[in-house]
């Protein structure tokens, strides 16, 4: 059963996994689908093209999915694609892909992204990784 916070937004066209649960001020976007078993503390935001695996946890201030910051982008609808078991720690940001870029921006499994991460567009994380705080990638 989810558990979503009544001040939590999200849009009918998102599609939630089972036990999922969404906390206070959360905004989940139209095209985002989160697998089985995540867990959005307050005020996290989930946009764009954006699949993200079962388990992953996110922080407060985390923003997932928002346009790319490359002054390239022209507004193509690329995606980011999220394994299973991550950790997300607060403030943590991830673009996805760019049109110049191989369009998608691809995080693998069982990896911690500690406070302040920047994961930039177009970038292939692996598995079993620690970045910690105010890393960009």
């Amino acid at each position: 059963m989810n558990v979503i916070h009544p001040t939590a937004v999200i849009d009918r066209g998102a599609e939630l996994g089972d036990d999922v649960e969404v906390g206070p001020h959360c905004y989940i976007g139209p095209k985002a689908v989160l697998g089985d078993g995540c867990r959005l503390l307050h005020n996290v935001s989930i946009l764009g093209v954006t699949t993200i695996g079962a388990r992953n946890e996110f922080y407060p201030g985390c923003v997932i999915g928002a346009s790319p910051q490359d002054l390239k982008y022209k507004g193509t609808e690329t995606d980011l694609v999220i394994g299973n078991d991550n950790v997300f720690r607060e403030h943590v940001t991830v673009h996805p892909g760019t049109e110049i870029g191989s369009g998608t921006t691809q995080i693998a499994d069982h990896n911690r992204f500690l406070i302040g991460v920047h994961i930039a567009h177009d970038v292939q994380v692996g598995s079993h990784c620690v970045i910690t705080n105010m890393v960009q990638i």
